[in-house]
């Protein structure tokens, strides 16, 4: 070592300490508001059955119709592969993953609709009886990872059907096993922040009826309407409905075909690649950064049934839109049909099996300081760490080539998907 440095200050360390003392409300604050990504798993994305649909064996008759749907109009990964674009490297070992994922988690996001897919004759039978399968689902092993309710809104109109019918189902959940730990309720055509908060206050009024923890009950916020994005006096109101729902908001979920009407588009151009959807999505996406809200994108109205012909270019349609939406990091979306899953899990697949090995081999390189073609920051490396991350919890990577290209551990990722405030320096066990 060479020779020391004199080190010198100016300043006493009280000076040090007055700042800290000023700024001590911001740094609750940021604490409070901004807490990060949870780490749980997200799900690529979320179906929705109308409530008087949905059985028993709708997760696996989905499924069931997908695959029948690949038999007939794409029956080996070459078909498949020619219809989306798929390269030769990746065609087996997408199509092989896809049929795979169907067979054994066809859905890993299902929502009983009680809102505009819902055209039942008894809503209160339909809940209970939404109540009783999703728990004998969870106990039976054949739920998907994430269940719940699409409840109707918080306008005057439907408000009282709205809150009777979360209660009814809530109530069901726990007279058959208790609340599952994939529950997610989803909050339709939010406006105002207000009714954020009213649907708050009905969570927590539940909770303390039955004596259940405090903040237990977390929901999505549906953003349907052009008020929701820009409020009356030119806020973001979509950023003060997260403050609105007091740490309980899990996902704002934007509904393509709502707010495109809202703006007066035209029914032939209503899509999630319009640029009133793109703009919408940013500044959801602005909005729920850092809060640990995640985002999701809406669904495409192009059903991929009758002729091989419209199938196949419905299958384009719908994987372009969700390839397009993974790359603006939309990582959720809808399906509204059996026939979208195939191409959902393909650009899912697809897109974490093509960034696999670059990834992979930049994150072992930041983390082991061993420099290479591309600069990291920190922040970099959590990306970089959270991509692999979601393309093992879809199943479109496996541990083993993870573990193979970057030496690290699960919970080596996990640390650098989600590092503590402040502290983005982690190494790794090895």
């Amino acid at each position: 070592m060479g020779q020391q440095e004199k080190v010198s200050t100016s300043l006493a360390g009280a000076v040090s300490e007055g700042i800290s003392a000023s700024l001590a409300s911001v740094d609750a604050e940021l604490d409070r508001r901004y807490p990060g990504d949870p780490g749980t798993r997200q799900p690529v994305h979320t179906v929705y059955v109308p409530g008087n649909v949905f059985d028993a064996g709708t997760i696996r008759s989905w499924g069931d119709q997908a695959l029948a749907a690949l038999d007939e109009h794409a029956p080996d990964a070459a078909s498949f592969a020619a219809v989306l674009g798929l390269s030769d490297h990746l065609a087996e070992d997408v199509y092989g993953r896809v049929r795979t994922k169907l067979e054994r988690e066809p859905i890993e996001d299902l929502r009983v609709d009680f809102e505009d897919g819902y055209a039942g004759q008894d809503e209160d039978q339909d809940a209970a009886r939404a109540a009783r399968l999703i728990s004998e689902a969870y106990a039976n092993g054949t739920a998907a990872p994430y269940m719940g309710i699409r409840m109707k809104c918080m306008e005057a109109a439907v408000r009282d059907r709205g809150i009777r019918t979360t209660d009814v189902f809530l109530t069901g959940l726990l007279e058959n096993g208790g609340l599952p730990d994939g529950l997610v309720l989803t909050l339709p055509k939010v406006t105002y922040p207000e009714q954020v908060t009213a649907f708050v206050r009905l969570l927590e009024a539940f909770e303390k009826a039955h004596g259940l923890d405090a903040g237990r009950l977390g929901f999505e916020i549906q953003i349907e309407t052009s008020q929701s994005i820009l409020a009356s006096d030119g806020t973001a109101a979509v950023a003060r409905m997260i403050g609105a729902a007091e740490g309980r908001a899990t996902g704002l979920h934007y509904g393509t075909f709502d707010y495109s009407a809202c703006l007066g588009v035209s029914a032939a151009y209503q899509a999630s690649d319009h640029p009133a959807a793109d703009h919408a999505k940013a500044i959801m996406q602005v909005a729920a950064a850092g809060t640990g809200v995640r985002v999701s994108d809406g669904s495409t109205n192009v059903l991929p049934v009758g002729s091989t012909a419209h199938v196949h270019e419905a299958w384009r349609l719908h994987y372009g839109l969700t390839r397009r939406a993974l790359s603006r990091a939309y990582y959720q979306g809808w399906d509204m049909h059996p026939g979208h899953i195939p191409t959902r899990y393909a650009a899912v697949f697809a897109f974490y099996r093509e960034g696999f090995e670059t990834a992979a081999k930049r994150l072992s390189a930041y983390a082991n300081h061993a420099g290479g073609d591309v600069m990291d920051e920190p922040a970099t490396a959590k990306a970089l760490a959270s991509y692999l991350l979601r393309g093992l919890q879809c199943g479109a990577l496996d541990t083993v080539e993870v573990d193979a290209l970057t030496g690290m551990t699960r919970a080596d990722l996990d640390r650098f998907a989600a590092p503590r405030r402040g502290d983005l320096t982690v190494t790794t066990d090895r």
